[in-house]
């Protein structure tokens, strides 16, 4: 059996293993960069970046099919698939070179190929025959779909969003599973390129959305659009010589059959550490499986084993898995001193259209009674109207007693750009008197944000008032 030795092992070439990589890098040569797959992540392969171009796609069939508001005649819109997908996969190739290329850059010394699982705290056991010892490890193996045991029956039918990408033709029908980013990105931008789409939520969640108000707002928006059924229990799917026959429950114990083309599930993910062997490292694990670790230096319970990215279960975003395993690497690199690493405000989107955008902490994760809600409804904010896109609202949450801004939700117009400016603004801890002291154009959507700030600032002055008669007791 062949042996080696290392100062650090990083098992995944992903965002969050490309990033440790280099950080680990700075503070020493002997790294064994560990990869059973392909190189690349899985933002560029089979997920953020398609999926936006199968949208821009969709975006325009659909400004084009909706341009008679404008008074402009589009006689007919045809989406040709064949050509639809075509694009995806060849800007999809050009995104994943880019990435690919960064590795071919690494040091082919470091490099090994194969699935790597644990002997212990310190040896791995890669699949090639290699065992590897290493001082630091870096768990970054990202994560993968999870599929219900009830859509098996689905077969060669049945499609995760990395297949949607290799499809050669669009389906004339396609029922998804599940409305969170994945589903409602997906299902809405197919059902604009003319595929009779059919969601179903197991409950009543849209992408994502905490607040009750907002999420009916999104829930009657996408289901005049396409057929979003709530509540929807799958009880059985099962391959058929033409598709898939799907029987599912809605409230009321009524059962629906319908027959599509193709399944897709958008039911989660799932990290990829179930057959890494981590009961042989003695780290401890949550409820779920998932090694618990710190979030500031992306320790383990063993002081000497890190982990990154998707892999952690935690936040399965890019910019999250670029800034954890810099900190991973970093940390394994200088061990066994150690710094808490800079996180960043919390910040998500969905590519929905309308947007979903999700800021710092929204209501249900504060402390009742401490904070205030300022919003906005966009249906006559005047940008919005003016372009047609009047739909949707914003809440805002600050302190009751300092007027800090703590958090933000929006489904609504430019939520991707709104929520990055609500982000900073998080992050620097400003007021919602110095937000309002910022300039806001007109006209713009950003003074919808504005009109959100000012109900917030009479909510502080309402609070205000009646603390006034306690502080003079």
């Amino acid at each position: 059996m062949l042996k080696r030795k290392v100062d650090v092992a990083i098992i995944g070439t992903g965002t969050a293993g490309m990033g440790a990589y280099r950080e680990a890098r700075k503070h020493t040569d002997s790294i064994a960069l560990i990869e059973g797959g392909h190189y690349g992540t899985t933002c560029a392969r089979v997920g953020c970046m398609p999926s936006k171009l199968l949208i821009a796609a969709a975006e325009a069939a659909h400004g084009a099919k909706h341009a008679g508001v404008f008074g402009l005649n589009v006689p007919t819109v045809e989406p040709d698939g064949a050509a639809v997908l075509d694009r995806v996969k060849r800007e999809r190739d050009r995104f994943v070179g880019f990435v690919v290329e960064d590795v071919d850059d690494f040091d082919d010394s470091h490099k090994i190929r194969g699935y790597a699982r644990f002997l212990d705290a310190h040896r791995l056991q890669i699949d090639n025959g290699l065992e590897i010892t290493a001082d630091r490890i870096i768990i970054a193996t990202g994560s993968r779909p999870f599929i219900p045991e009830v859509l098996e029956g689905a077969g060669k039918r049945l499609l995760i969003n990395d297949d949607v990408f290799e499809l050669e033709h669009l389906p004339q029908s396609l029922l998804v599973v599940g409305t969170g980013v994945i589903g409602l990105e997906l299902g809405q931008a197919l059902s604009r390129l003319n595929v009779d789409v059919t969601m179903l939520s197991r409950n009543e969640s849209i992408g994502g959305i905490a607040d009750s108000e907002i999420r009916k707002i999104a829930a009657d928006t996408f289901q005049s659009e396409f057929d979003l059924v709530l509540h929807a229990e799958v009880l059985a799917a099962k391959e058929t010589l033409s598709g898939v026959q799907v029987t599912y429950r809605t409230p009321g114990g009524i059962v629906h059959t319908v027959v599509v083309d193709y399944v897709l599930a958008a039911t989660g993910r799932i990290p990829n550490t179930d057959k890494l062997g981590l009961g042989k490292t003695g780290i401890a694990l949550d409820t779920r499986g998932a090694p618990v670790f710190d979030r500031l230096t992306m320790q383990t319970s063993a002081s000497h084993i890190f982990i990154a990215g998707d892999a952690n279960n935690e936040l399965p975003l890019l910019h999250e898995a670029s800034d954890e395993g810099r900190i991973a690497g970093s940390n394994a690199g200088t061990f066994p001193s150690v710094k808490p690493g800079h996180r960043r405000a919390g910040l998500g989107v969905v590519f929905s259209d309308p947007q979903i955008a999700s800021v710092g902490r929204r209501a249900h994760e504060l402390m009742p009674h401490t904070f205030i809600t300022g919003k906005v409804s966009f249906h006559n904010q005047g940008r919005s109207r003016v372009m047609a896109k009047n739909q949707g609202m914003l809440k805002v949450y600050a302190d009751q007693h300092k007027g800090t801004l703590l958090g933000a939700e929006m489904f609504g117009p430019a939520a991707e750009h709104i929520g990055h400016l609500l982000a900073w603004a998080v992050q620097q801890s400003l007021t919602v008197h110095e937000i309002l002291g910022m300039p806001f154009y007109h006209p713009v959507v950003e003074e919808g944000v504005r009109t959100a700030f000012r109900d917030a600032s009479e909510k502080l002055k309402e609070t205000q008032l009646k603390e006034v008669p306690h502080a003079v007791a």
